[in-house]
């Protein structure tokens, strides 16, 4: 599943940089995520960057767009061009 960032943000910009997808971006009010660009850093890290960065702990995983580990590594090719 993709990950998401909550109301809690406070645009502090640590997660932007971090993420090897490009997937976070500023939005109207806060920073969000891309779901089609988001891999849980599958394919380049152990675990998701953006939440081990997060000062307040408000980039949980999105309900909304459930994915498993194959499905976020394919996702991972189609983004790098990696075979």
């Amino acid at each position: 599943m993709a990950l998401m960032i909550t109301d809690e943000c406070i645009n502090c910009d640590v997660c932007e940089p971090e993420c090897p997808n490009g997937a976070i971006y500023q939005g109207e009010e806060i920073y969000e995520i891309d779901p089609n660009k988001c891999t849980e850093c599958v394919g380049h890290y152990d675990k998701p960057q953006c939440q081990i960065v997060c000062p307040i702990d408000c980039i949980p995983f999105n309900p909304n767009v459930v994915e498993s580990k194959d499905q976020l590594m394919q996702k991972y090719y189609q983004l790098t061009s990696v075979k």
